[in-house]
């Protein structure tokens, strides 16, 4: 029996249909994976196994608990992550915006469901190695030279991705977290390069997006300020970004949606970048 041909009327599907190929970019939550000490850490455990209760027809199930805080593990920044001096974006007052538990403004819940443009600027391969050394800080210069290296640059309501090479380290918490020898990432110009392009979020396969200091952990975080405090523009950290540069795929569909955690101030997520079969 043949299959039907199905000419879909919607030209989104039609492009699925013709083949994509999907780049997962979320690290796995597992117990004892990096986490900032700013945060709890992730925590998984069984609470009913399979035969502790069996139905009367031989049936039965298995569940389990999590614990996590909403910055662990790939997630997105709600703009209510950070204020400066006492005010979020849009000179929003923070003590009264968190007042009974929860932020009644700019909560994690607010962020719309990303369908949109995503470019990826690969700073690790524009220095001609692996990954980028420990406290390097990436300049707006950085940024400007990969865009023109991958013939592609970020557009207003495009998410951008910075690809470090870090992730190599995601096994090794230490190493990875880098607290003695720092973690490479933003520096304030570059972000303001961002907002000057507009992008709705940005990302990178670190700990903290910005650029860490040897010693210094997260004693100051400015890139933080001026993303989000000045400019609404949200980050997404802890990213898995090797594949999408092995691949050289710099151009892409970029799909994010946090879970509607009101008032939250971050949520996990499992971002993808989506390519036509095609794709060159």
């Amino acid at each position: 029996m043949s299959t039907p041909v199905v000419t879909p009327r919607d030209p989104l599907l039609g492009a699925v249909l013709a083949g994509v190929e999907v780049f997962d970019l979320a690290q796995p939550l597992v117990d004892g994976m990096p986490c900032s000490p700013n945060h709890p850490g992730f925590k998984m455990s069984l609470t009913r196994r399979h035969g502790d209760m069996v139905r009367a027809d031989g049936g039965s199930a298995a569940s389990e608990i999590i614990v996590t805080g909403g910055h662990v593990g790939t997630h997105i920044d709600a703009l209510a992550h950070v204020s400066h001096e006492g005010k979020l974006f849009g000179d929003v007052d923070c003590a009264e915006a968190q007042t009974g538990g929860r932020f009644r403004s700019h909560g994690v819940e607010t962020i719309s469901p990303m369908v949109c443009r995503g470019v990826l600027l690969d700073i690790a391969a524009q220095h001609g190695v692996p990954a980028l050394p420990a406290g390097y800080g990436i300049t707006a210069q950085d940024l400007e030279d990969a865009a023109d290296r991958a013939g592609v640059r970020p557009t207003p309501g495009s998410v951008c991705l910075i690809h470090t090479g870090w992730s190599r380290w995601w096994d090794d918490p230490a190493a990875y977290l880098g607290v003695q020898t720092g973690v490479p990432g933003l520096t304030p110009d570059a972000a303001r390069w961002l907002a000057q392009h507009r992008v709705i979020a940005a990302g990178a396969d670190t700990t903290a997006f910005e650029q860490i200091h040897p010693g210094q952990g997260h004693a100051t975080l400015p890139v933080h300020r001026i993303l989000l405090v000045e400019h609404g523009i949200h980050i997404i950290e802890h990213m898995r970004l090797t594949e999408l540069a092995e691949r050289g795929v710099a151009e892409f569909t970029f799909v994010l949606s946090p879970l509607k955690i009101v008032g939250g101030t971050g949520s996990p997520v499992r971002p993808l970048a989506i390519v036509s079969r095609c794709h060159d």
